[in-house]
């Protein structure tokens, strides 16, 4: 495991400023475009005050919050990773980006895990799909048993009409997350993202009237591929 040295805390504190002053304003939340397949966004920090805060909108609260604790742990990194989160709920995402590669250098496997799933999430929400891919399935390579890569590729292949990569990774995804703490742990940057899901595992349950009712949501949602995606669900495609 790569440690990081006590000074690298005044380094980690002038990166996150430095990264969201490069942003400039930004809308409460990144802009829909027409050709994304947004995924899922995980937090990587246990459940408490500061992820609650993220889950509930409270970005502000989210960020000081984890700030508070990369001060006092600078060389655990999943509040850096939930930190980018909270800047691409805001609509900061190059921000997110500098902090999430910051992660994959010289974070632990799981938190390099974690922001390898953002990077996809962010990739794929700005339309570059391909890219999105190869981050979702280096993310799975690190660890295949933790589950968050498996529902994001689930999400991104049943985007792309891959409905039989999807249907796999999903179920292997259900099979590692049994009792849901996995799925807890996302934050939705759309909320076509949680429709997606909600969807696809009704449908995988045998649920088909509540996969319906979602796929009836998604249908008429902000993303043409998420669109097409409900519109093939619905006429049993």
């Amino acid at each position: 495991m790569r440690r990081l040295l006590p000074n690298r805390r005044p380094i980690l504190a002038a990166l996150a400023a430095v990264a969201l002053a490069a942003c400039g304003g930004a809308d409460p939340r990144p802009a829909a475009r027409g050709d994304a397949v947004p995924v899922v966004a995980t937090v990587a920090s246990p459940p408490g005050v500061a992820s609650d805060r993220l889950r509930a909108g409270d970005l502000a609260g989210a960020r000081a919050a984890f700030e508070a604790a990369l001060a006092a742990h600078p060389d655990r990194l999943a509040a850096l990773n939930d930190l980018a989160v909270s800047y691409f709920l805001e609509g900061h995402a190059e921000a997110a980006r500098r902090l999430l590669d910051e992660v994959v250098a010289s974070g632990t496997a799981r938190e390099q895990q974690a922001a390898l799933v953002n990077l996809g999430e962010l990739y794929a929400a700005d339309g570059y799909v391909s890219a999105a891919q190869a981050y979702l399935e280096t993310a799975r390579a690190i660890d295949p048993a933790r589950p968050e890569a498996w529902y994001a590729l689930a999400l991104l292949a049943d985007g792309r009409g891959d409905a039989e990569r999807s249907r796999a990774a999903l179920a292997e995804a259900l099979r590692l997350d049994d009792g849901g703490a996995a799925r807890a742990a996302f934050a939705y940057v759309y909320s076509e993202e949680r429709l997606h899901l909600e969807a696809l595992i009704a449908e995988h349950g045998g649920d088909r009237a509540e996969a319906a009712a979602r796929w009836r949501e998604l249908s008429s949602g902000r993303f043409a591929a998420l669109a097409a995606a409900a519109e093939r669900h619905l006429a049993g495609e």
